[in-house]
């Protein structure tokens, strides 16, 4: 392969690894599994099922480890645009269940509001 691996979520390189990567390897930077469907050559996400080998098993869950035969590792997987989409959903969950540390100041009074409904 002319391109070296990224990680497709943080885009660490991969070069570490020796090929073929196992079910359990895992990137040496974010610790996420590697052997997924979003790291497949074979991984499109306009198709139906998201995978062009139309004799592989579906796999749900693209982003966890998986026992594809037909799994085969691609470069630049990464995408910036799809981690700063993770991260401000992220933010607005964070925001709207108070967790955060950008929420407004009256995360508290919400706390103590739902509070005194279960005291009651």
């Amino acid at each position: 392969m002319s391109d070296s691996l990224q990680c497709y979520r943080c885009g660490a390189s991969l070069e570490a690894l020796s090929l073929p990567l196992s079910r359990q390897d895992q990137c040496p930077q974010c610790a996420n599994y590697l052997h997924v469907c979003r790291m497949c050559r074979n991984f499109d996400p306009r198709i139906a099922r998201q995978c062009r080998e139309d004799d592989a098993e579906e796999v749900m869950k693209k982003d966890t480890a998986n026992f594809c035969d037909w799994y085969v590792p691609a470069p630049n997987r990464h995408s910036a645009n799809s981690n700063a989409e993770a991260d401000r959903a992220q933010q607005q969950l964070d925001a709207l269940f108070g967790n955060s540390d950008t929420s407004s100041g009256d995360s508290e009074s919400s706390h103590s509001a739902a509070d005194d409904l279960f005291r009651k």
